[in-house]
């Protein structure tokens, strides 16, 4: 009986000591949170808020149009445009690749 007791009071000092060390914690984190808001950042312990679905594409639309009234839009016309008879070009060369390539597998396989 003797063992019972001396563990029953190894467990209550256990006890207390977990109690002591979780208030701890919690003026830690208090502290933490005092010193981030200081800091200018945010709270660790907070979460960020989200925006809302509508809210975010107001806030795109108002953003392109801020970059549409700015003049640095990439317009269409300052995409170089190729000519029907150089693409026609192109196509024609690619094809040959392609007949060249064929023919080669062909006897290779």
């Amino acid at each position: 009986m003797a063992n019972f007791k001396g563990l029953a009071s190894l467990v209550s000092q256990l006890k207390a000591e977990r109690t002591k060390l979780v208030s701890q914690l919690r003026h830690m984190d208090e502290t933490l949170s005092i010193l981030g808001k200081l800091n200018g950042r945010r709270s660790a312990t907070k979460s960020r808020r989200t925006l809302s679905a509508s809210a975010r594409r107001k806030i795109s639309a108002a953003q392109k149009a801020r970059w549409s009234r700015s003049g640095n839009a990439q317009t269409a016309s300052t995409k170089p445009i190729m000519s029907i008879a150089a693409r026609r070009k192109i196509a024609a060369a690619q094809r040959e690749r392609w007949k060249l390539w064929r023919a080669n597998h062909k006897k290779a396989a």
